[in-house]
């Protein structure tokens, strides 16, 4: 059985120069409300930055008091990865928000990885 939804576009083709960015938390369930915001509005930002094919949030039960927060973003290549770092790093510092202080404060634990193809 084949499903789709209908408002997600197709994952884009990867080539040797696409960049996988796959971040991992762990977050406590009283804290997902605050963390979901967060990482809504950052996988909103990202979309309409150039150079990133294709975004996903996703998430999975941990244990009974904790939720694993999958965001996974594909780049066309490093330069484009690059520069919506940096462009998203300005945009944090004029609004004073760190990232770490934030994810520490909520108890979330957190896994980041940047992958290639081989």
């Amino acid at each position: 059985m084949t499903s789709t939804l209908s408002n997600t576009p197709a994952i884009p083709t990867a080539t040797r120069d696409t960049v996988f960015r796959v971040d991992q938390f762990v977050v406590p369930d009283h804290a997902l409300p605050a963390f979901m915001k967060q990482a809504h509005r950052i996988d909103a930002l990202l979309h309409e930055m150039p150079g990133c094919d294709h975004h996903l949030v996703l998430t999975r039960k941990q244990d009974i008091d904790s939720t694993r927060v999958l965001t996974l973003v594909q780049w066309h290549n490093q330069a484009g990865m690059a520069a919506a770092k940096a462009l998203v790093q300005q945009i944090y510092a004029s609004e004073g928000f760190e990232p770490q202080a934030f994810i520490q404060k909520l108890g979330v634990t957190a896994d980041f990885g940047i992958y290639g193809l081989v």
